[in-house]
């Protein structure tokens, strides 16, 4: 991605991610007192994978408003976030200090971060649901993960199955009059602008013109799941599994929604 991308998406993360997650999670004091009452939930359904984090270190890469953060540290993680949003290390860092707990939010590009900052400690990283597409290389990513990562630490991923996000489109409000066509290219390489995710929450951008919405517009690429674990390999990583989920309910039936990968270094 060149730096005009780069850019682009920066300043859309930095726009209003903190009035989105306010909307979203309510204040940080509401936020942190829902998460205390029950921090394993914050993480389904990745809690069997992530498992006890009691005295572990933790990193939560791109870990935007901090919530998965927050929650394991409740659970006794020595917590890290990595982030590139001023935005969103407020929340994050406001989130936490009404929970209670620590957490360290390092406000940097994951492929830019200093050499003492790939300490090769971390028990956990974590990263989840539409991340890898603001990379336009993903071996750069996955090496950073590999740095982080002790010897025996794991990497536990979880994103939008391409399936979903590359080739169907599903239209209709009931399972009965659910339909799915085929409209995407499963191997198309190429970059997309859409919305950044968190302006859903910004009740001003409900009936905003195309105009209005540009500041809050990114690139993104669309991987293939042959793309990303053959990335994850190549990185140094050993994959331990990988699992396809269906969409939850009755929507969608039959059709990946997203998947989990459980990584380890060796």
């Amino acid at each position: 991605m060149d730096h005009t991308q780069q850019n682009q998406n920066s300043q859309a993360w930095n726009e209003k991610s903190y009035e989105a997650w306010t909307h979203r999670f309510g204040e940080p004091a509401k936020a942190a007192a829902k998460l205390k009452k029950d921090p394993v939930k914050r993480l389904s359904p990745l809690e069997t994978y992530i498992g006890d984090v009691k005295g572990k270190k933790a990193c939560n890469l791109l870990g935007s408003h901090g919530s998965k953060a927050v929650a394991m540290a409740l659970l006794g993680a020595d917590a890290t976030v990595i982030d590139l949003s001023e935005p969103n290390e407020r929340y994050a860092k406001e989130l936490a200090h009404e929970a209670g707990v620590p957490l360290r939010y390092i406000k940097c590009d994951v492929l830019d971060l200093p050499e003492e900052e790939l300490s090769g400690d971390y028990d956990l990283v974590l990263t989840e649901n539409g991340i890898l597409h603001y990379f336009t290389d993903l071996v750069p990513f996955f090496t950073t993960v590999y740095r982080l990562l002790k010897p025996g630490g794991r990497l536990v991923l979880q994103d939008f199955h391409p399936v979903s996000t590359k080739l169907i489109t599903s239209q209709g409000k009931s399972q009965a009059a659910r339909k799915h066509k085929v409209s995407g290219d499963y191997f198309s390489t190429s970059l997309e602008t859409v919305d950044v995710s968190y302006s859903k929450f910004l009740p001003e951008l409900q009936y905003a013109t195309e105009e209005e919405r540009k500041p809050y517009q990114v690139e993104i690429r669309k991987w293939t799941l042959g793309e990303i674990v053959t990335a994850i390999g190549t990185a140094g990583l050993f994959i331990k599994q990988l699992k396809e989920e269906p969409h939850p309910g009755d929507f969608d039936h039959g059709i990946p929604k997203t998947f989990i990968i459980e990584a380890e270094k060796r």
